[in-house]
């Protein structure tokens, strides 16, 4: 049966990521990888020095039968995609900051953990410069918010993540919003219909993971 394979950083992403994929397609299986420590560790000692660990657990998912895998941390990403894994790998945000830069303006990136800004400023950058667009990056860090996530407090979290999107959303300085954490995601259903788009990840990978096990191509870095 064709799988795909996620590496996540927070066990509550396996029912999210699983519910995605069989609604997307109901013939595929999944396997997952959660290994908390890879985020701890690259926020403490930058994302190299996990490389290694994140390309073995890319390769357990291999090992295991995925066909397509999915890194779903933003701040680990980057490594993931360069794992030398046999299959294809995709980030979990490559596919919604293609969509963010598209239109070019004025890109908001709301990232609660720090180690999550460089690599999706770096991401969106080269989503831009792939198609010439002339999409500029605004910080809008809510630090504040990440305490309650890794308190439990779902919740709280994303209430927090709410008004703080909704504060810059209500700013007129952008034009478009990223959400740069998947456990930000259920947040962009609170501003569907508005007048600044707040674009969520997970969704838009699994979709993007589906086609590349299709054959049908997508963004995914390593073949």
């Amino acid at each position: 049966m064709p799988t795909l394979g996620f590496l996540h950083t927070a066990p509550v992403h396996v029912e999210t990521f699983r519910g995605l994929s069989r609604a997307a397609a109901p013939g595929v299986d999944d396997v997952h990888v959660v290994d908390a420590d890879l985020l701890a560790d690259a926020r403490a000692d930058g994302v190299d020095a996990v490389r290694a660990r994140v390309a073995e657990r890319v390769g357990e998912l291999a090992a295991a039968g995925a066909d397509v895998v999915v890194c779903t941390c933003s701040t680990i990403g980057a490594v993931a995609e360069q794992a030398p894994a046999g299959v294809p790998v995709l980030r979990v945000d490559r596919p919604m900051a293609r969509a963010a830069v598209a239109g070019g303006g004025r890109v908001g990136v709301v990232a609660a953990v720090g180690s999550t800004v460089g690599p999706t400023r770096a991401l969106l950058r080269a989503e831009a410069a792939a198609v010439g667009s002339g999409a500029t990056l605004v910080d809008a860090p809510c630090p504040a918010a990440w305490p309650l996530f890794e308190a439990g407090d779902v919740h709280g979290y994303l209430d927090a993540v709410a008004a703080h999107v909704g504060a810059l959303v209500r700013s007129g300085t952008v034009d478009v919003v990223v959400l740069a954490q998947a456990s930000m995601a259920p947040v962009a259903a609170r501003f569907a219909g508005g007048g600044v788009p707040v674009l969520a990840s997970p969704a838009a990978a699994v979709s993007a993971a589906v086609a590349l096990l299709a054959g049908g191509g997508g963004p995914a870095v390593n073949p």
